[in-house]
C-alpha cells in the first residue's frame, strides 16, 4: 500500500471539472499525491474547450479519458471531492468529502472555462497544502 494520500475528483460526465482538477493536482503535487478522477455517467471523451483552457497553462490532459466511479476506486482513497453530481455521487462511509460548487463547463465558451479553471487551480492548491501536512 502506498503511503502516499490518494484524491479522487468526481463530477456526473469526468469530462470537464474532475478532469481539469486532476491535471491541477498532478501538476502542482508532482508525485507526492497519487490522482484519480471518475464519473457517475462518463462521457465519451473530454471536454475539448477543457482541454485547450488546460493546454494554455501548459498542463495536457489529452492523455486521460472519462471513467466510471467505482466502489473499490472510492473506497482506495483519502480524500473525495465532488463537483456537482449531487445525489449522483455515492457516499462512502470513513472518507473525508469536499464539495465544490463550480460552475460546469460543458457548453460554456472558453472564456468561462478559463474562469472554472482558475477557480479550480485555486481549490487544488488549498487541498495539495492540506494533503501534505
Amino acid at each position: 500500500m502506498s503511503s502516499k494520500p490518494t484524491a479522487l475528483f468526481v463530477c456526473v460526465h469526468n469530462a470537464g471539472r474532475s478532469q481539469m482538477a486532476a491535471g491541477w493536482l498532478r501538476h502542482l503535487a508532482g508525485d507526492t499525491v497519487e490522482v484519480r478522477s471518475a464519473g457517475s455517467e462518463p462521457a465519451n471523451q473530454i471536454n475539448p474547450v477543457a482541454v485547450e483552457a488546460m493546454r494554455e497553462v501548459g498542463i495536457d490532459i489529452t492523455g486521460q479519458s472519462p471513467a466510471k466511479l467505482t466502489w473499490d476506486t472510492a473506497e482506495a482513497s483519502d480524500v473525495i471531492i465532488t463537483m456537482g453530481c449531487g445525489d449522483a455521487c455515492p457516499v462512502f462511509p470513513g472518507k473525508r468529502y469536499e464539495d465544490w460548487k463550480l460552475t460546469d463547463p460543458a457548453g460554456q465558451p472558453l472564456d468561462v472555462v478559463r474562469q472554472v479553471r482558475d477557480d479550480i487551480r485555486a481549490r487544488v492548491q488549498k487541498l495539495v497544502d492540506t494533503l501534505r501536512r
